[in-house]
């Protein structure tokens, strides 16, 4: 299966005047989001013009710390796009790196000027930060989170510096962020959005999905998900998405470096599997049942019994997930029973509601085998 690195390879050596951009650059402008650039192309950086190839060369020399790095994968990926000429001529600048535990926010962006004239604003998905987890399970409950609020303000400032054509995106979470600022944004600016790419990241609740700014943007919005899409497939999607082939299952489908790629394009399938719809439907038909306020305190109430452990990261969660899950256990049973009971009773209609939509699935199963 090839895959984004196989279409360097064979795209790499075109600049992006020779051949348009195109929805594999626009995950991998996506992806490189994940990179920490601080102090590269901050505002505090003195490399303001540096493209891409420099940047690369940089990472190399430093000694980057590992709770920085998402994946050892992204530190490859920028190294080829560095050495090619479609990437490595870009110039990325304005890169951005907030995370609030008071705000519950994790918000990180970056642009990358690229062509004639033309500027991609990526947006960076959930990182390796727990409240950044915080912040996305908030959306089932909230909008505008903290993060949507902030890609919105990123993107007005991008669009007063740059004259020429935006193009948006971001992977994750990242996905979601550029469908919101571009749907908010001033006409004026929406006008000189291009193209605007969610790649696996979750929906909207209907507010949004019905403001003006959204319908003014429909041709020009384009969602990805694998087939066993699960973060892509949370909240409502009203825009047409594409199904991608990958090379792996489950879950894992969420990691980008598994989505197939033929020429310019993704390998594109019918339909998601039935992981996905069933999912899909559990995720659904809770939210219907579990009222906005309720999800509130279910999820303000879980990460009360989280942030005991003091973790702040899924790393440090993992380093001694033995001792975290004692102590969740521990605060669990300390809380006040009014509480207890809540979490039980919803986390029990989760459970009650998968367990009903897995005996609807059986007798469809049963008919197609």
């Amino acid at each position: 299966m090839t895959t984004i690195f196989d279409y360097l390879r064979w795209r790499g050596d075109l600049s992006f005047s020779q051949s348009p951009l195109n929805p594999v650059d626009a995950l991998i402008f996506s992806v490189l989001a994940y990179l920490p650039f601080d102090g590269l192309v901050d505002s505090g950086s003195k490399r303001a013009d540096a493209d891409l190839s420099e940047i690369a060369r940089e990472f190399q020399r430093r000694e980057v710390p590992k709770d920085k790095i998402r994946s050892v994968i992204d530190l490859e990926l920028l190294r080829v796009c560095g050495l090619s000429r479609r990437f490595g001529q870009t110039v990325p600048f304005d890169y951005v790196n907030r995370t609030d535990l008071a705000e519950e926010k994790q918000f990180s962006a970056v642009s990358f000027r690229f062509g004639k004239k033309s500027v991609f604003a990526a947006f960076r998905g959930t990182d390796l930060s727990l409240v950044g987890w915080k912040e996305d399970f908030n959306m089932s409950f909230m909008c505008p989170v903290p993060a949507q609020t902030e890609a919105l303000s990123y993107l007005e400032r991008i669009a007063s510096s740059f004259r020429g054509p935006l193009y948006v995106g971001g992977h994750s979470k990242g996905g979601n962020l550029p469908v919101y600022s571009s749907a908010f944004a001033h006409p004026r600016i929406q006008k000189r959005i291009h193209s605007v790419y969610n790649n696996d990241g979750p929906g909207f609740d209907a507010s949004v999905l019905s403001s003006p700014g959204f319908k003014r943007l429909e041709n020009r919005l384009f969602a990805f998900v694998p087939e066993s899409s699960i973060i892509g497939m949370l909240l409502e999607h009203q825009e047409e998405y594409t199904i991608v082939s990958s090379s792996v299952s489950g879950i894992l489908q969420h990691d980008p470096y598994s989505w197939a790629v033929e020429g310019p394009d993704f390998v594109r399938v019918d339909t998601v599997d039935d992981s996905s719809r069933f999912i899909d439907r559990t995720i659904r038909d809770w939210l219907a049942a579990v009222d906005p306020e309720k999800r509130e305190l279910f999820i303000d109430s879980l990460w009360e019994i989280v942030t005991v452990t003091k973790a702040h990261t899924l790393r440090d969660f993992a380093s001694d997930w033995l001792k975290h899950t004692r102590t969740m256990i521990r605060t669990f049973k300390n809380v006040d029973p009014e509480t207890r009971s809540m979490l039980v009773d919803t986390a029990g209609l989760l459970f009650k509601t998968a367990t009903r939509n897995l005996v609807a699935k059986e007798p469809e199963r049963k008919k197609r085998s």
